[in-house]
């Protein structure tokens, strides 16, 4: 089987061929601010990605024959985890959904290319916006802001299979808390294959992170609305994308951090050991929803590199589980696995509705 995979991000697009479980081909083709400034919408930018993956295919001799392509999920209505076939539904509510972001483009690049093909197949598997929880998770103290779920579920997920495959057991076996260190941060309660709760590491709630503000005093925020300095898209930014690190740091460049708390930066200490007590906070919350049954916690994420980070978290949450790290995130390689158990059988094929 010969499978493509899409990972569309905010400044690159991630491809990866596979044949069977081998990697034929791993490329990172980064965009610059330049290249994406000529989109008005992120939509926008559909043919321009398009047309680099089959740039990049023919540059490396790779014919275009594929048994499936398949995209990263898009921010859609909340759906269980697993593995969709793309269909019309999934593509009109991409075209129109409310929350704006590259990987939207991962489902509708997917399914052109795929159409190119006969007999190939379109994909997406464990989008960010699966939702498996139970509805006492979702209740807030207000009924007009019920919690949501936005998070780094296919790392996760295949981060938990891999956990348990090194450990000759099924995932659908384990209770797990699994941590995605990363521009966001995501953390999950994993109770025998379902998240059960897990934050929305987007726009809201949860650790800051070094691009995301977390859960923020709701007072402070509502008086902030209404003060006059900022717009509303200004608003949403120092929420998603100028906030965490870099509106305390100027940065989110974690090694940097740590040779500025090296070289005796104490504003910088301060702010990275706050992070990290969030996260710790936030895991042993995840603890509690699983009722303190927990085989294991797994930290991933680029941040998961860190030894710093990794190690202060560890004197907080070891007491909890076992600790495992797995640094960084392989999305392309999930990607091609979740579509290759489809087109074997081994995985179901969800239908999106």
């Amino acid at each position: 089987m010969k499978i493509l995979a899409i990972n569309p991000g905010s400044t690159s697009t991630k491809i990866a061929v596979f044949e069977d479980e081998t990697p034929l081909l791993v490329r990172n083709i980064r965009h610059t601010v330049d290249e994406l400034a000529a989109f008005p919408q992120v939509t926008d930018q559909f043919d321009f990605r398009k047309s680099l993956v089959l740039t990049e295919l023919e540059k490396e001799g790779i014919p275009f024959q594929f048994d499936a392509i398949i995209g990263r999920g898009g921010l859609v209505k909340p759906i269980p985890g697993g593995v969709y076939e793309v269909n019309e539904a999934m593509r009109l509510d991409t075209l129109h959904a409310m929350r704006t972001h590259a990987c939207n483009l991962g489902c509708l690049i997917a399914a052109e290319l795929a159409s190119m093909l006969p007999g190939c197949r379109a994909f997406i598997a464990d989008p960010g916006v699966v939702d498996e929880m139970d509805e006492i998770p979702h209740i807030t103290g207000s009924p007009l802001m019920p919690r949501i779920t936005i998070w780094h579920a296919l790392n996760q997920r295949a981060i938990a299979r891999r956990y348990a495959r090194e450990h000759d057991t099924r995932y659908e076996n384990l209770n797990l808390v699994i941590c995605h260190l990363g521009g966001g941060i995501s953390i999950g309660a994993h109770d025998h294959g379902r998240a059960i709760d897990v934050n929305n590491a987007l726009d809201g709630e949860g650790p800051f992170s070094p691009e995301r503000a977390g859960t923020l005093p709701a007072g402070q925020l509502i008086d902030l609305c209404y003060s006059g300095r900022f717009t509303k898209d200004e608003l949403k930014k120092r929420i998603s994308g100028r906030a965490g690190l870099t509106a305390h740091l100027g940065t989110t460049d974690i090694p940097a951090i740590v040779a500025s708390i090296e070289n005796g930066d104490k504003k910088a200490e301060l702010i990275l050991n706050a992070m990290i007590y969030q996260v710790a906070k936030s895991i042993g919350a995840a603890a509690v929803a699983l009722y303190g049954k927990v085989d294991a916690i797994l930290l991933t994420g680029g941040i998961a590199h860190s030894d710093y980070v990794v190690s202060r978290l560890k004197e907080r949450i070891s007491f909890l589980a076992p600790v495992y790290v797995y640094p960084g995130e392989d999305e392309l390689e999930a990607l091609a696995q979740n579509a290759l158990g489809a087109l074997r059988g081994e995985l179901p094929i969800a239908e999106y509705k």
